[in-house]
C-alpha cells in the first residue's frame, strides 16, 4: 500500500511526516538501491519531481520491529527466502494433462452406456471380485497340496529354510536335539550366500550328481537346486535320504549357487534320489500364474471405476493377500498358518491404509476421477510401481544388496556401502523434487510442519538409549506417503511404489518394531560396562592352556593322539559370573562342563581319523583284555590304552574347536575357530572379545 507522507496542511506548511515502518509492510519499501526509500505526496497534489531520501536505519528504527537485533543482509536475506518459499502468486494448479482424453474416458463410458444404474456397477464390480477370488483360491490349493511320488507318497512342504542341524549346541550334546539356521561351517562363517555345505566335486559329471552328499546343516531346498533336483524358478519335488556321517564335503559351484566345504567329518549327511519324471508328480511354481490373475483383476478395476475408495482398497487388499499367501509369505509351509498370521496383521494394516487413504491416496486420486480422462494414465502409473514395491522379494531385494539398515550389516555386507549411497541420493532427488512441486502448489509451510515434527520424532528415537532406530520398509512408505498428495505424474508413481512397498513390509514381516534392541539384531553388547553381557565374550585358549601328546612309531599316521583343554579360568569366571563352558568339535557341541561338577575342567579329545565323530557310539575292546573303550564320550584320556594299531591307524583329520561359556542352561557366544591340524599342529583361536 502506498504510504501517506504529505496531508494537506502539512504540504502547505512544508513539515515531512514519516510514517512508522511495521512488519506487514510490503518489501519494495526496502528493497531500493543503497537503501533509500522514496517520499511521495498526496492531498490533492501532484508528486513533484523531487524526492527526499530516508535513510534505512531509521526507516528500520521504530518499536514495532521485532528483529532489529538480526543485521540487515541477513533480515533482507531471510524475507526474500520466505517469499520465494511461499512459491508464485497465485499458485499453480498441480494436475497433470491428460493424454488422449477421449481414449482413456473410454471404459467409463462403456460402463454406463451398459451399466447405467448404481446397482448394476455394483454388481458388475462384485462379480469382478468373485472371478478373481475363485481361480486364484483353486490354484492356490492346487499349488500347496497337490504332488505325489510313487513309492514315497505325497510330498510335504518346507520353508526355505528348513536343514536338518542347527548351530552350535541348539542340536543339544553330541546332537541330540534338532532345530534351524546353522552358519557357521568349521573355521569359515557363511554370511549372505547360500548355505550348502558339500555337493558334487568340482568338475563332476552328471552321473556323480546322484552320489552327492550334503552335512545336515545346508538348507535342503537350496541344496536341492545345487543339485539340480528342483528349479528356482519352477519348484518342484523330490527325495531326500539320510546317509550318516560324511567324512569330507566338496566346495562347489552348480546351478548358480555356490557350497562351501568341510574336510572333515560331520554326524549327519543327507544326498537327493534322482528318480525317472515318471515316478514324481510335483506341483509347479505357481507364484506368476497366480500374480497374473491378480494383477488382471486389480487393472479391470482400475480402468472401469472412477472411486478413488474402491481402487486403493481393491488394490490394498489384493495385493496384501498375494503377498501374504503366494509371493512372500512368511517361513510357514502350511497355508492354514499362512492365512492365521496374516489375519494377525491384516487389521492394524487396514487401518493404517485407511488413515493413508483419507490423508494422501485421496487427495491424489479424487482429482483424476472427474471427468474420468485419467484412467489409463492412473492404472500405468499406479499400479506399475504397486506391483514392483509388492514383489520387492524380487525387485529390490535383489538389485539392492542391503539386507538391513543397520551400521553392522552396511559394514560387513560386499557392496552395501556404495549402494546404500546410491539410495540415498536417489531419495534425496525425489525429495527434492517434490519439494519444487509443493512449492509451485504454494502448500511449501504445510509439508514443512508435518515433516518437521516427523523428523524430531525420528531424532528421539535415534538417541534413546541401549536402542537401535529401524527404519522397514513398511515404516518407510507412511512416513514418505504424505509427501505424494497431490496429482502430479511423479506423485502417483511414487505412491504407488510406496503402497506396494508397505503392503510388502507388512504382510512378510509384519509390524516390526521401529526401535529395536542390539541383541534382537545380532549385535549382542559387549562384555564390559554397566550394559555388558556375560555371553558377549568367550574362553581365552592360549598356548599354556592347550596340550598335544602325539603317538611315535613308523606304522602310526603321527597326527592321531590326544589334545587336553585346562579350561576354567576362576577369577574372570568368577568376574563375568559363569558356572561353566561348552565346546564344540567340527560344529558339534561334545563336551559340557560346570565349575561345581569338575573340580580340574580339563577336556580330552584323542584323535583316531574320524572315529568317535559320528553318531554312533562305537566300542573298541582294549588288547588283551575285556575292557571296552568309548570314542564317542571325550574324555579318552581316562580310559585305559588301547592297543596302537586300533588307536592310531586311521589317517587323521583337521578338527575344529569353538569355546563360549554356560551360564546355567543358557551358552553365550562361541568364539573363534582353533584347529588341530590333522599333522599335529594347533592354531589357536583369535583372543576374545574384551
Amino acid at each position: 500500500m502506498a504510504r501517506e507522507l504529505w496531508d494537506d496542511e502539512e504540504a502547505l506548511s512544508g513539515r515531512t511526516v514519516i510514517a512508522p515502518l511495521t512488519d506487514d509492510e510490503d518489501d519494495h519499501y526496502t528493497d531500493e538501491p543503497d537503501g533509500i526509500q522514496q517520499l511521495g505526496m498526496s492531498g490533492g497534489f501532484e508528486p513533484s519531481s523531487t524526492t527526499l531520501p530516508v535513510p534505512i536505519w531509521l526507516s528500520e528504527s521504530s518499536k514495532s520491529f521485532h528483529w532489529r537485533w538480526v543485521p540487515l543482509p541477513l533480515r533482507k536475506t531471510a524475507r526474500s527466502t520466505v517469499k520465494w518459499l511461499k512459491g508464485p502468486d497465485p499458485p499453480r494448479v498441480l494436475l497433470l494433462n491428460p493424454i488422449f482424453p477421449s481414449i482413456q474416458s473410454a471404459p467409463i463410458k462403456l460402463v454406463d452406456r451398459f451399466f447405467p444404474k448404481r446397482k448394476y456397477k455394483i454388481g458388475l464390480l462384485l462379480a469382478v471380485y468373485f472371478s478373481w477370488f475363485l481361480p486364484w483360491a483353486l490354484v492356490l490349493r492346487h499349488s500347496a497340496s497337490g504332488g505325489n511320488i510313487e513309492g514315497y507318497g505325497k510330498p510335504a512342504p518346507i520353508s526355505c529354510g528348513a536343514s536338518y542341524w542347527s548351530p552350535g549346541n541348539e542340536c543339544g550334546l553330541n546332537g541330540s536335539h534338532l532345530v534351524l539356521d546353522p552358519y557357521v561351517v568349521g573355521n569359515e562363517t557363511v554370511n549372505y550366500q547360500a548355505l550348502i555345505v558339500g555337493g558334487p566335486a568340482p568338475g563332476a559329471s552328471r552321473e556323480d550328481y546322484d552320489d552327492a552328499v550334503y552335512r545336515a546343516d545346508s538348507y535342503v531346498c537350496q541344496a536341492a537346486i545345487h543339485a539340480g533336483i528342483i528349479s528356482d524358478s519352477t519348484g518342484g519335488c523330490g527325495v531326500v535320504e539320510l546317509t550318516g556321517a560324511g567324512h569330507s564335503y566338496f566346495a562347489s559351484t552348480a546351478h548358480k549357487l555356490a557350497s562351501v566345504g568341510f574336510p572333515s567329518t560331520f554326524p549327519k549327511s543327507f544326498r537327493f534320489l534322482r528318480l525317472p519324471g515318471s515316478q514324481l508328480d510335483c506341483p509347479g511354481d505357481l507364484r506368476w500364474p497366480l500374480f497374473a490373475i491378480t494383477a488382471s483383476a486389480i487393472v479391470l478395476v482400475s480402468l472401469f471405476t472412477t472411486s478413488p475408495a474402491v481402487f486403493f482398497f481393491t488394490t490394498f487388499f489384493m495385493l496384501i493377500l498375494h503377498v501374504g499367501l503366494v509371493s512372500d509369505p512368511p517361513e510357514l509351509h502350511r497355508v492354514s498358518d499362512l492365512f492365521s498370521v496374516l489375519c494377525s496383521r491384516l487389521l492394524p494394516a487396514s487401518f493404517i491404509a485407511y488413515v493413508l487413504y483419507i490423508y494422501c491416496a485421496r487427495p491424489l486420486l479424487q482429482p483424476l476421477a472427474s471427468p474420468p480422462v485419467y484412467q489409463f494414465s492412473k492404472t500405468i502409473l499406479y499400479l506399475g510401481p504397486a506391483f514392483i514395491g509388492a514383489l520387492n522379494n524380487y525387485t529390490f531385494a535383489l538389485w539392492i544388496p542391503i539386507q538391513r539398515l543397520t551400521p553392522h550389516d552396511i559394514k560387513a555386507q560386499p557392496g552395501a556401502p556404495i549402494a546404500l549411497a546410491i539410495m540415498i541420493t536417489i531419495i534425496l532427488s525425489i525429495v527434492f523434487g517434490q519439494a519444487w512441486h509443493i512449492r509451485q502448489g504454494g502448500q511449501f509451510f504445510h509439508y514443512l510442519k508435518i515433516y518437521l515434527c516427523i523428523c524430531g520424532g525420528l531424532v528421539f528415537l535415534l538417541i534413546l538409549p541401549q536402542f537401535r532406530l529401524r527404519i522397514h520398509h513398511y515404516i518407510l512408505a507412511m512416513l514418505l506417503m504424505p509427501g505424494t498428495a497431490f496429482p502430479i505424474r511423479p506423485s502417483i508413481i511414487y505412491q504407488g511404489l510406496l503402497l506396494g512397498l508397505f503392503v510388502n513390509g507388512v504382510a512378510r514381516w509384519g509390524f516390526a518394531s521401529i526401535i529395536e534392541t542390539p541383541s534382537a539384531l545380532g549385535e549382542l553388547p559387549g562384555p564390559g560396562g554397566s550394559n555388558g553381557w556375560w555371553g558377549a565374550t568367550s574362553p581365552n585358549i592360549t598356548n599354556s592352556s592347550v596340550q598335544i601328546s602325539l603317538p611315535t612309531g613308523d606304522h602310526v599316521d603321527r597326527g592321531n593322539g590326544n589334545i587336553t583343554f585346562n579350561l576354567w579360568e576362576p577369577e574372570r569366571m568368577e568376574k563375568l559370573d559363569v558356572d561353566g563352558i561348552s565346546v564344540l568339535v567340527n560344529d558339534v557341541e561334545r563336551w559340557r562342563g560346570f565349575v561345581d561338577e569338575d573340580v580340574k575342567g580339563e577336556f580330552v579329545w584323542h584323535r583316531q581319523g574320524h572315529r568317535g565323530l559320528d553318531m554312533s557310539r562305537p566300542k573298541r575292546t582294549v588288547e588283551g583284555s575285556g575292557v571296552d573303550v568309548d570314542y564317542e564320550d571325550g574324555d579318552d584320556g581316562d580310559d585305559p590304552a588301547v592297543s596302537m594299531q586300533d588307536r592310531d591307524e586311521d589317517p587323521a583329520e583337521d578338527l575344529f574347536f569353538r569355546f563360549a561359556f554356560l551360564k546355567g542352561s543358557k551358552v553365550g557366544l562361541y568364539g573363534g575357530v582353533g584347529v588341530w591340524n590333522r599333522d599335529g599342529s594347533w592354531i589357536n583361536p583369535p583372543p576374545p572379545r574384551t
